[in-house]
């Protein structure tokens, strides 16, 4: 199938390409090509703002973390490694005590020494500013203090929450004191923070309405420090009217890395057209994991019967197969990535979990009482109600609009009467916080130090009018909760604490059944090689980088990427 296909998709590319159909916006040749990386895919909009306090809103100025603010630490989630970054140390000095030395010789880049008392007065920001993402943290944080020019002492109550704060330790971006503490709550907390000084590898340089530009940073702490210069002296982040033009332009070569999602990028990859991380399927690395979150407040999703019914009966190989052509991986019943795998508990996933099996899923329906009575191929509830429900994403999404095709059209010839419906996103998104929807898919949690992370999402208490970041199908276990509290409180460096608490709480998700992980979405990443070569590959990959450009993965290894690329002849 697949060589018919590429050949067809050949062709089409040949004669969109020759009639200009498919198109690359015209790239500005103002800059040295030899010295500029053209990117897109992440940006969906004009650039609006460059705080880094509002990570939701700097998908569109992606850089604005990593490039221009940098961390204490970074992350490599390829080898599950935190990597001092700002900080040359950090250490539990005890159970509530973690202290924190940074580099000598880091400086803002307006030439002003980067010291303790810049990560004191960020962190004392979310204190004092509760809308601030990481206010949380203070639940549990007493002080901050600064010990000396370089020192930053953190002392927490008895009962810290280590996986949430080693989580933030790559996460909150340290802000100079000296340009911030002047600042209002409003321009701190949802302010532009036009022409941002930060102590990163690159400084904003200029945007217009479909391309940031940004210029890299000569003076950057890491050339001496760390040996490490990035290789673009700029990169220019273009937004893309819609995936046949971002396609046209990699192939072209006047893009070297999309992060978009470009359907049939699968056979361009076998032929050689473009490159991708890995040589064959499913060609990306699993960044994150589509969940089908089923709401649990109404009736048949309230039924665990008929929620492990529905598991049996959705065929994700055709999600897989079909919808993604391979681009994908089907998820672990327990929803960790692959990079998280340690933490799965694989004998909890041979006695509980599921696969697609339309058999199974009949008879698990028929065991709990859901029965065809009237004869339409589809099954009542066992008090003689007929069932009829949605599946829903937003319109437009076109890879999530074919899947959910896939979760209707498998039901359906499973007996469950399920309809696949793509709203807007505003209503959808409204759909999701409230608690209007019948099942939808969400697939907000992304790479992490910690299994933490997911299940904090999946698991979110307490329920609320609005469940705005998690539980999105009001699932009630305080059972559960508690596990996921547990789980907070331990040290990430107890590994085998962390496995035994994730295998509690993967025994009560694989019995209940409360939202179904369904596949991996991939980290879309097409490159070209007519101008950067060694870019991250699999049969040679240096675990510290990811081909990203994504807001929030620059300090994942996005940073490394650029320091390792090389000129092609």
């Amino acid at each position: 199938m697949w060589s018919r296909n590429k050949r067809v998709i050949g062709m089409m590319l040949v004669a969109l390409l020759t009639v200009g159909l498919i198109s690359g916006v015209a790239v500005a040749q103002a800059y040295e090509r030899s010295e500029t990386l053209y990117v897109s895919g992440a940006a969906w909009g004009p650039a609006s703002t460059w705080n880094p306090f509002q990570p939701g809103n700097l998908a569109n100025t992606t850089g604005t973390l990593g490039f221009v603010y940098e961390t204490l630490f970074n992350y490599d989630p390829l080898t599950n490694t935190m990597i001092p970054w700002l900080a040359k140390s950090g250490t539990w000095v005890s159970d509530n005590v973690y202290d924190v030395t940074l580099r000598d010789g880091i400086t803002w880049s307006d030439g002003h020494a980067l010291t303790a008392a810049d990560v004191v007065y960020t962190m004392n920001l979310a204190k004092e500013h509760e809308a601030l993402w990481f206010a949380p943290m203070w639940n549990y944080l007493v002080e901050v203090v600064a010990v000396g020019e370089l020192g930053v002492r953190f002392e927490f109550t008895d009962a810290p929450l280590y996986q949430e704060f080693d989580n933030n330790l790559y996460n909150i971006p340290i802000v100079p004191k000296h340009l911030w503490e002047w600042r209002t709550e409003e321009q701190i907390t949802i302010g532009a923070n036009a022409n941002p000084v930060g102590s990163g590898a690159y400084l904003y340089d200029t945007h217009g309405s479909d391309r940031n530009v940004w210029l890299r940073n000569e003076n950057w702490w890491a050339i001496d420090a760390l040996g490490l210069t990035p290789a673009p002296k700029r990169i220019v982040d273009i937004r893309f009217s819609s995936n046949n033009v971002a396609l046209g332009s990699v192939i072209k070569g006047e893009v070297d890395l999309s992060n978009n999602f470009l359907p049939g990028v699968a056979g361009l990859a076998d032929q050689g057209i473009v490159s991708t991380y890995f040589e064959g399927a499913p060609y990306m690395i699993s960044a994150n994991t589509a969940v089908l979150f089923l709401n649990t407040i109404i009736a048949p999703m309230d039924d665990p019967a008929f929620r492990k019914a529905l598991a049996y009966a959705i065929n994700v190989d055709d999600i897989v197969n079909v919808a993604y052509a391979q681009l994908v991986a089907a998820a672990s019943p327990t929803g960790l990535l692959p990079s998280l795998s340690a933490y799965a508990d694989q004998a909890v996933v041979d006695a509980l979990g599921w696969s697609y099996d339309p058999a199974e899923a009949a008879a698990v329906l028929a065991a709990a009482g859901y029965k065809d009575i009237d004869g339409d191929g589809y099954v009542e509830a066992p008090d003689g109600s007929k069932i009829a429900l949605e599946v829903t994403c937003p319109s437009g999404w076109t890879d999530w609009m074919a899947a959910i095709a896939v979760i209707s059209d498998s039901c359906k010839a499973a007996g469950i009467n399920l309809e696949d419906v793509a709203p807007d996103y505003g209503a959808w998104n409204t759909q999701m916080q409230t608690g209007t929807f019948n099942m939808t898919l969400n697939n907000w949690a992304a790479m992490s130090n910690t299994p933490w992370t997911l299940y904090n999402l999946l698991f979110r208490h307490p329920i609320q009018a609005q469940m705005q970041s998690g539980n999105f199908g009001r699932y009630d276990s305080q059972e559960l909760f508690d596990l996921v509290d547990a789980l907070a409180a331990v040290q990430t460096s107890d590994i085998a604490g962390m496995q035994a608490i994730c295998s509690d709480i993967q025994t009560i998700m694989l019995t209940e059944v409360p939202m179904i992980p369904l596949w991996y979405n991939g980290m879309w990443a097409q490159f070209s090689t007519s101008t950067w070569t060694n870019w991250p590959l699999d049969d040679d990959n240096d675990p510290s980088r990811l081909p990203t450009t994504w807001s929030g993965y620059w300090q994942l290894g996005g940073l490394m990427m650029l320091c390792e690329l090389e000129l092609a002849n």
